[in-house]
């Protein structure tokens, strides 16, 4: 196989005459606005199961969206042709649709004041790590992750395989305002899914570790072994009867709880009244030991961008200080719409880390089960039962009881509910076990109560 390289097939400068072009062509229409962005990506992709290639996938692709305003008439369009008539020709497009769409009030560029210019647009956050790798080289890794998963024990008797993902990417963004920007980024993950036992008592986990530098990647072993070790523990899992216990949520799950906390607080949520937080800045969500931070410019953070989707500049932020929400997540429209400032956050969340002035560094995961002391251990959730409107949650959930602060057995086949509201009142410890799952960082967490549909 030869080797696969992931240099880009534009340079920075080239893309900054399209967007220069792209402006002055929508200028020369008439638009009293423009904005635009151009942008490529290249990757590859492999996956082995049973130490056999299954899929190598390579991809590059390119893309420019220009939108156009009219006053408050907005008109989007895109292609994937960079040639001069073809971007006249998506230019015009969006003009177009902008003339025959209703004025919307909320519609616009940001302000000014609010964008990301001079320094603040040009701010370095070592996002772009290229991982000089060939598919050859890919599939070994994965073979080596998934042996080191087959042969952790006997009873690893099958995988749905592993794969190794090689993404990066780089884009300018501009508007008639004044804003210019764009960064290289990338990503890469390696990932496994062991099957344990045979028959009836087969069970299956999964792990993976992603990085923007792949120095950084946990090595092949690491990650096959503990998908394993996941496996083998969820063996001769059973039902339990119908309770009302404390629950505690494993790490990478209680992302999970953040992120229902971002999508109830989030601007189109809100001026769409359809969250359970509606009018909630300025009130008492959370414990009062409980606050959330966000950090976009934390160097190499997989949520990390000088500035949003739309230009504004990013800013350090307390989102939740004891307890009291701070601030929503807002771009410049649903701002407008709520009659509030955008607060950066045109794209979503960036760096989110939710701590307790409860927590103590001892406060690991053993430490955290002792606390639960009686009750349900979650480390799989299963369908889709979350209502953001009322904040009513039921999940089917996998994990392990727990009596006097020890786990005693597993269990599959039952059902969390509460409601998110109370859940999050209900927080009464977060350990300090934490893990970054996409844009949010967060430690195991323990509910005071919910109810368990069992047996």
């Amino acid at each position: 196989m030869s080797r696969h390289t992931l240099g880009f097939a534009y340079a920075r400068e080239q893309f900054q005459q399209i967007i220069e072009d792209t402006l002055a062509h929508a200028r020369s229409l008439g638009a009293s606005d423009a904005a635009a962005e151009v942008s490529e990506g290249a990757g590859l992709s492999v996956s082995v199961r049973k130490g056999e290639i299954e899929n190598v996938e390579r991809n590059r692709d390119k893309s420019i969206g220009v939108t156009v305003y009219l006053g408050q008439r907005r008109g989007n369009a895109s292609t994937s042709d960079f040639s001069r008539a073809a971007l006249e020709q998506t230019v015009r497009a969006a003009y177009d649709i902008a003339r025959f769409t209703a004025e919307d009030p909320a519609a616009g560029l940001p302000d000014v004041s609010d964008l990301a210019l001079g320094d603040a647009a040009t701010r370095n956050l070592d996002l772009y790590h290229p991982w000089d790798i060939d598919a050859e080289e890919a599939c070994e890794l994965a073979r080596r992750c998934e042996a080191a998963a087959l042969s952790t024990d006997p009873r690893i008797t099958n995988s749905e395989g592993a794969g190794v993902s090689v993404q990066s990417s780089h884009f300018i963004a501009g508007n008639s305002r004044g804003f210019r920007g764009g960064y290289a980024s990338s990503r890469h993950s390696l990932s496994v899914a062991p099957i344990a036992g045979r028959g009836d008592d087969m069970q299956r986990d999964a792990w993976y570790t992603s990085m923007r530098d792949p120095a950084e990647l946990a090595s092949p072993e690491a990650v096959g072994r503990y998908a394993a070790e996941r496996a083998l523990s969820r063996l001769r899992g059973r039902k339990i009867a119908t309770c009302e216990v404390p629950v505690l949520f494993e790490s990478s799950l209680a992302a999970g709880l953040l992120g229902a906390y971002v999508q109830a607080t989030s601007g189109g949520a809100l001026y769409r009244k359809a969250s359970f937080l509606q009018g909630s800045l300025g009130q008492q969500v959370l414990p009062e030991h409980i606050d959330l931070r966000e950090d976009p410019h934390q160097p190499k953070g997989k949520g990390s961008a000088p500035f949003d989707d739309e230009g504004v500049a990013t800013k350090p932020r307390e989102v939740v200080n004891a307890g009291v929400v701070q601030g929503y997540f807002l771009s410049s429209y649903s701002a407008r719409k709520l009659g509030l400032r955008t607060t950066g956050h045109a794209g979503g969340s960036q760096n989110l880390t939710l701590r307790s002035r409860l927590t103590q560094a001892s406060d690991n995961l053993d430490a955290m089960i002792a606390k639960l002391h009686r009750g349900l251990f979650v480390i799989e959730l299963m369908g889709q039962g979350v209502n953001y409107v009322t904040g009513d949650y039921s999940r089917g959930a996998a994990g392990f009881w727990v009596e006097g602060g020890r786990i005693v057995h597993p269990v599959h086949e039952v059902t969390i509910a509460g409601n998110l509201r109370d859940m999050f009142k209900r927080i009464v410890a977060v350990g300090a076990d934490t893990y970054t799952m996409g844009t949010k960082t967060i430690g195991s967490v323990l509910i005071e109560r919910m109810k368990i549909a069992g047996s």
